[in-house]
């Protein structure tokens, strides 16, 4: 018998994904938001996609904020975005 995959959906492009294909946004215990690339972090989470334009339009849409259940300060959005825009051996 195959193993379930777990699937999460995208909050930019609404999209059901694999759940490994994801990166998570999360809010930490302590009220800090960052992205987990591991996907192990403590924490509320919420997915998008490995891109940049999907976190964008999750952050235009207030997508991410619902989800988390925080407001997201512009700065914060800012240096999410950066992140996501280094290459993954950094």
């Amino acid at each position: 018998m195959a193993k379930k995959i777990p699937m999460r959906q995208c909050l930019g492009c609404r999209e059901m994904k694999p759940k490994r294909e994801l990166v998570r946004v999360v809010r930490s215990p302590q009220g800090e938001i960052s992205i987990d690339l591991r996907g192990k972090a403590p924490g509320r989470g919420a997915y998008v996609c490995r891109d940049s334009a999907c976190l964008k339009q999750a952050l235009r849409s207030r997508a991410i904020e619902r989800s988390l259940d925080t407001p997201i300060p512009q700065e914060l959005c800012d240096a999410l975005i950066a992140q996501m825009e280094v290459p993954d051996g950094t």
